[in-house]
């Protein structure tokens, strides 16, 4: 089969592992990013199978109509709003759903929220200048970190703030709220009282049509002058504008991001890195090599499974 791969801007696919999986089968990998929907349509127009690198590529009924011999797409990790399954399953494409960890993202949430209570980007960047002992940070221990959702990675980051000494203060779904107590940790009476009580608010929520735009510019102005703000999760969870705004206006006085509205960004002047007060990273949160290789095997191996007439983790089975 002709399997297409987008968006992979670290040409990192074919140096993994598991990329011998597909050793059967014509493969084109595409380092770049496109948005333009005419020219992904001639980039993909004699593709069989798309395996999606999470939710770089917008798959939509627009895109979908112009690409007849589509069969399958392949996804690395759980399919999100960037794709469009009703039309896939419209133009009889079947989608696979992959499988994703937690580790890598839990991980990148902690070193941000250590780095933006330390502030080591700008300490090491004022050294480089030849500058020496610019700033001072502040330790984790003893400080309330806030995290709204309460799922697999909320749960790690919580694990790591009791193990650095700080007290957890969840906030989310009534579920969320009772598997936190039931692990021993406080629940926020309210959103504005979460907002308000905690020194670093990091968010762990999916992004679907509830939770967009659900941290508003007044939640970030309760927070205090000094706390921090974390996401590393959908940049959508954030109303449009409203952390540039509420920044500029001192609370909270601190933001660490890894995700954007659209990605990638490289414009250097982008409002965000122009910011002294905001640490970001470019997606980094499943970039990582164990990662990768657990979400591509998976991606992978369902296509041999739909190529060997054995499909499988098909989220839409009516298609087939």
């Amino acid at each position: 089969m002709k399997i297409i791969i987008p968006d992979d801007y670290q040409n990192a696919v074919m140096h993994l592992d598991c990329f011998k999986l597909l050793k059967d089968h014509q493969v084109v990998i595409y380092n770049e990013t496109e948005q333009d929907i005419d020219k992904l349509a001639a980039k993909f127009s004699d593709a069989d199978v798309l395996v999606l690198i999470r939710e770089r590529t917008e798959i939509s009924e627009a895109l979908l109509s112009r690409l007849p011999n589509l069969k399958l797409i392949s996804q690395t990790g759980k399919i999100s709003h960037h794709l469009d399954l009703n039309a896939c399953t419209r133009h009889k494409v079947a989608v696979a759903e992959g499988i994703g960890s937690p580790v890598a993202p839990s991980e990148l949430t902690w070193a941000l929220i250590m780095n933006a209570m330390r502030q080591l980007p700008q300490a090491i960047q004022a050294m480089k200048d030849g500058k020496w002992q610019v700033n001072i940070g502040r330790t984790v221990h003893g400080k309330t970190i806030g995290i709204w959702g309460y799922g697999k990675i909320g749960k790690k980051v919580a694990q790591y703030a009791r193990a650095f000494g700080a007290t957890v203060l969840v906030w989310g779904s009534e579920n969320s709220r009772n598997e936190a107590v039931k692990d021993g940790f406080q629940v926020a009476s309210g959103k504005s009282d979460f907002f308000r009580n905690a020194d670093i608010i990091t968010l762990h929520l999916r992004l679907n049509g509830e939770t967009t735009g659900i941290v508003t510019e007044s939640d970030l102005l309760d927070m205090k002058k000094e706390a921090i703000i974390v996401n590393t999760s959908r940049a959508e969870l954030i109303a449009t504008g409203a952390l540039a705004s509420a920044l500029k206006k001192g609370h909270p006085g601190f933001a660490a991001v890894d995700v954007y509205e659209r990605e990638p960004v490289y414009d250097p002047d982008y409002e965000l890195l122009q910011m002294p007060n905001v640490i970001c990273t470019p997606h980094l949160g499943y970039v990582e090599q164990n990662s990768y290789e657990l979400y591509f095997e998976k991606a992978f191996e369902n296509v041999i499974h739909y190529a060997n007439g054995k499909p499988a983790n098909i989220v839409n089975p009516e298609v087939l």
